[in-house]
């Protein structure tokens, strides 16, 4: 008995470190969810702080790079120092954002004010 609840655990941490939590979507399901508020995980794979471009954006897409990115993470540069360098922070990291997702040219990305809605998976 204590070797088949140490395999169901050990099969549990191995599948929910490879795929979001239940009720949870993937960065290419999030397409399917415009307007939905729900939480998105994926893997950082690219990142980008437009300084110089109105309102200082900086963008973390999820699973796909620039410029053929899938999911894009936004925090505007007024919300920026709640972050600290987000860039170093989320860069190559698993994680989850929650979030209304909303449709930027055929790009689904959720838009992030506080540090809370970004989660750093393990």
């Amino acid at each position: 008995m204590l070797r088949f609840v140490g395999l169901m655990l050990f099969c549990f941490a191995s599948s929910s470190s490879a795929k979001p939590q239940a009720g949870h979507i993937t960065a290419a399901e999030a397409k399917n969810h415009i307007g939905d508020t729900t939480t998105v995980c994926g893997n950082v794979v690219s990142t980008h702080f437009a300084a110089r471009t109105k309102g200082s954006p900086t963008f973390l897409n999820l699973d796909e790079p620039y410029p053929k990115q899938i999911f894009t993470i936004l925090i505007w540069g007024s919300d920026r120092p709640k972050f600290g360098d987000p860039e170093t922070k989320y860069g190559n990291k698993k994680v989850c954002v929650t979030g209304l997702i909303k449709d930027y040219k055929g790009v689904p990305e959720v838009i992030v004010e506080q540090p809370s809605q970004i989660e750093i998976l393990k």
